[in-house]
């Protein structure tokens, strides 16, 4: 099967500005991957061309196989954009209504209910978009990107006008999404968001990518027979792990789960570039 989306050697050049310099990315199924980067870092043009709105001086994005802007593609993305508008005389089911004739959805009202669960706005399907707050309207934003389907979704900072509340309920989404199988690009400025849910981050810089990887993960734990780290474990990990040094008959002080520094990623990989 191929990657939800897959960019390579991609260039973009606005006269003699050089927005995105030999890009090349990947987004595999069901991994949720964080965008990074300071303003005019290239992620946007980057978003821009995966939904098929910007076309590429050169080089190739494809979206599920199919290539970016293409039908095919764009059948199989869903898209947030950081500042989008919805009309607010609509009502939650109207809204979605209006987005499936768009998308030539013919999931009807099952899936309009459906989405709606999943966001946890069933008992909004009546209100007004101008009645609700900016969680919701967040949240809703999420269904109508989520109609027919996709099998990838590019989000453009869904979080950055929530508390944190409405923040915490959206990466709770976007983990139940990831266990459905859909894949996520998520676009952000917010390091603390990226790395609590990302699988791998993405910085880019001057149109090129500078960083790329993994979280670090693994668990140290604190025996009497001194400190023992295990690279692969993580946070589901640790019970099991202190019942067998409990029942190898170690003495156990302490369990400390072990994450990357996301922070200090992103500024040695930035320098002095600010956001």
């Amino acid at each position: 099967m191929p990657a939800a989306l897959a960019v390579s050697g991609l260039v973009k050049r606005y006269g003699a500005v050089d927005a995105l310099v030999g890009v090349d990315l990947e987004v595999r199924e069901s991994e949720l991957v964080g965008l990074l980067g300071p303003n005019g870092a290239g992620k946007s043009t980057l978003v821009k061309i995966a939904c098929g709105l910007v076309r590429p001086t050169s080089g190739r994005a494809e979206v599920c196989g199919a290539r970016a802007g293409s039908r095919e593609a764009r059948a199989a993305m869903g898209y947030l954009a950081e500042l989008f508008r919805f009309p607010g005389w609509m009502t939650a089911d109207e809204l979605l209504e209006l987005h499936q004739r768009l998308a030539g959805s013919r999931g009807g009202e099952r899936e309009r209910v459906e989405l709606l669960e999943l966001v946890g706005l069933e008992d909004a399907r009546r209100r007004a978009v101008e009645a609700m707050s900016k969680g919701m309207q967040q949240r809703l934003g999420i269904a109508q990107a989520l109609i027919g389907s996709p099998r990838l979704l590019l989000l453009d900072e869904p979080t950055s006008a929530l508390d944190p509340v409405g923040r915490r309920t959206v990466r709770t989404l976007l983990e139940e999404l990831q266990r459905r199988g859909v894949s996520v690009l998520l676009n952000s400025h917010l390091l603390s968001e990226i790395e609590l849910v990302c699988d791998r981050v993405v910085i880019l810089l001057g149109g090129k990518v500078v960083s790329a990887g993994s979280r670090a993960r693994g668990v140290e734990i604190e025996t009497s027979e001194g400190k023992r780290t295990y690279l692969e474990a993580g946070r589901e990990d640790v019970p099991k792990l202190i019942a067998e040094l409990v029942r190898d008959g170690q003495d156990v002080y302490g369990a400390r789960v072990l994450t990357s520094t996301l922070e200090e990623v992103y500024v040695e990989a930035v320098g002095g570039e600010t956001s």
